[in-house]
C-alpha cells in the first residue's frame, strides 16, 4: 500500500488548500462503514473506471478513504463544506431512514467551499455519476451518468452552506432548512434529467438516517 502523509496540499489558482489525511476502508482493515459493503466498494470502483464488469472485492484498485461520517462529525451541512473542501474523488453515500435505500454520487472534482458572496458555482465534468446500491430487499443496482456535463456538480457559496450540502445537478442533493439533517425531511431526488436514468422510483423528498463521504484512493492502474 502506498505511504501518505498526514497531510496533503492541493493547488487550485491561486489557492493553497491544506487536506488532512484520513484512515482507509480496506479489507485488511475494520470496516469504518455500516452503510456500504467491500462489494459495494468493488462495485463503485468499477463504475468509476466505466467497466463493463465489476471487480470482486479482492482486486479493486480503489480504496475508500472514510473523510466525513454524519453520526460522528455533526449533522450540519456546514459540516461538509469544512470537512471535504479541498478534497477531489470523493462518493457521498447516504442512507434513506425509513427504506433499505443507499443513494450516492461520485464527484471526480474538487469541492470548493471558499466562493464568496450568494452566487454558487456549477462545475462540468463527463465522469460524474449517481447511484442506488442493493441492500436487503433492493435486489439490483442502479448506476445513472451525466448526461450534461455543464450542470453536474454545484460548489456552494459560502452564505448557503449553513443549509445545502452536495448537488448532483438538479437530480440529487441534500437540504436542511434547520441545518440538522435530523430534523428534516428535505433531502431531494428529482429526476430532473442531468443524469441518465432514474434511481428511485419515487421523487418524494426524503429524511436521512446517515450519511458519509469518502476519498477515492487509487492504488494500481487495472489497465
Amino acid at each position: 500500500m502506498k505511504n501518505f502523509s498526514p497531510h496533503m496540499y492541493i493547488s487550485r489558482a491561486d489557492t493553497i488548500i491544506l487536506v488532512k489525511e484520513l484512515p482507509i476502508l480496506t479489507e485488511q482493515t475494520k470496516p469504518l462503514s455500516t452503510i456500504i459493503t467491500y462489494e459495494h466498494v468493488a462495485e463503485i470502483s468499477s463504475w468509476i473506471d466505466r467497466k463493463s464488469s465489476t471487480y470482486s472485492s479482492t482486486n479493486a484498485p480503489c480504496e475508500f478513504q472514510l473523510i466525513l461520517r454524519e453520526s460522528i462529525n455533526e449533522f450540519a451541512p456546514k459540516t461538509f463544506w469544512d470537512i471535504c473542501n479541498g478534497h477531489a474523488s470523493t462518493v457521498v453515500i447516504m442512507e434513506v431512514k425509513g427504506t433499505n435505500e443507499i443513494l450516492g454520487g461520485y464527484n471526480p472534482l474538487i469541492w470548493d467551499a471558499n466562493i464568496a458572496g450568494y452566487n454558487n458555482r456549477w462545475e462540468k465534468t463527463d465522469d460524474s455519476f449517481i447511484f442506488s446500491l442493493k441492500n436487503g430487499n433492493i435486489q439490483n443496482s442502479i448506476l445513472s451518468r451525466v448526461k450534461f456535463s455543464d450542470n453536474t456538480i454545484l460548489n456552494i457559496c459560502k452564505n448557503y452552506q449553513h443549509n445545502n450540502d452536495p448537488r448532483f445537478g438538479y437530480d440529487l442533493y441534500m437540504h436542511s432548512p434547520s441545518s440538522n439533517f435530523t430534523l428534516d425531511n428535505n433531502s431531494v431526488y428529482n429526476n430532473n434529467g442531468h443524469y441518465e436514468k432514474p434511481i428511485r422510483t419515487t421523487t418524494d423528498n426524503f429524511p436521512i438516517v446517515d450519511y458519509k463521504v469518502f476519498k477515492i484512493i487509487r492504488n494500481f492502474d487495472p489497465r
